[in-house]
């Protein structure tokens, strides 16, 4: 993977050059094995499109959203009063990010504590790139595929971006399928507000598992997801119904990037 290029800010600055994009990593997408390879798939999109982006490597910091979620408000502010001066400090206008986590927080609570910033999540920043002809996707790798996707909650309920990951997905010459539960009726993975970090209460049944379930309803080959957190839980849901052989899931820019050859 070293044909990537992840140029930092500050090394950007230090050479003079500015960034028109930021790429906000995140947690996950930084330090989980599985949402590296997803970060990595933005990556070879951005680098391939010759998007002049960089990222804040290790000024980069949490958004503070699992500490907002789990009642934490002081961790949260503390956490995003950091991040804005870091991003102020490099003139950051612009911010794609690989998690609707991220992209939720950044966008919608950010502005109160003084962090403006145009943000977008991968799938939309895709679609402009592929709208604008710097990318072209040809269908052959997953041509006639059933593909069912899965909205995360932070893109769809919370901010309206139901139709940027789907186009995508259209544009792969796949079959889209969708659940009897998606766009506004859809349903969470289990993993938001912080549950992610945590044992689940009692029950039962996993919330995951009920996700997978719908999922296995409209026999999929490939679960697609915008996030790293649904994800890790629809992967988790496949390996409890021992599916794995049978069902992929993977991240609608890991899907681009295979189908561009990237």
């Amino acid at each position: 993977m070293s044909n990537l290029r992840v140029p930092t800010m500050a090394e950007l600055m230090a050479s003079g050059e500015t960034a028109e994009i930021l790429f906000w990593v995140g947690c996950s997408g930084s330090f989980d094995d599985r949402a590296k390879k997803i970060t990595k798939a933005i990556v070879k999109i951005l680098n391939h499109c010759d998007v002049k982006f960089g990222v804040l490597g290790t000024e980069e910091s949490c958004t503070g959203d699992p500490a907002k979620r789990a009642g934490n408000e002081f961790t949260f502010q503390m956490q995003a009063m950091m991040n804005i001066q870091v991003l102020d400090g490099y003139e950051v206008k612009k911010i794609v990010t690989g998690c609707p986590h991220c992209f939720n927080t950044l966008k919608n609570e950010y502005p109160e504590l003084g962090g403006t910033y145009e943000v977008i999540h991968h799938t939309q920043l895709i679609q402009e790139l592929i709208d604008s002809g710097k990318l072209t996707v040809q269908g052959g790798t997953y041509k006639g595929k059933k593909i069912t996707f899965h909205d995360p909650c932070y893109l769809g309920r919370a901010n309206d971006v139901y139709e940027a990951p789907r186009e995508l997905i259209t544009k792969l010459d796949a079959e889209l399928v969708e659940m009897k539960r998606c766009k506004t009726n859809g349903l969470c993975c289990g993993a938001g507000g912080a549950q992610m970090f945590k044992e689940a209460e009692k029950g039962n049944k996993e919330v995951n598992v009920l996700r997978t379930e719908d999922a296995l309803e409209v026999a999929p080959e490939i679960i697609a997801t915008g996030c790293p957190f649904c994800n890790t839980m629809m992967t988790d849901g496949v390996k409890h119904f021992e599916k794995e052989q049978e069902i992929k899931v993977l991240d609608v820019a890991e899907l681009i990037a295979n189908a561009a050859d990237l």
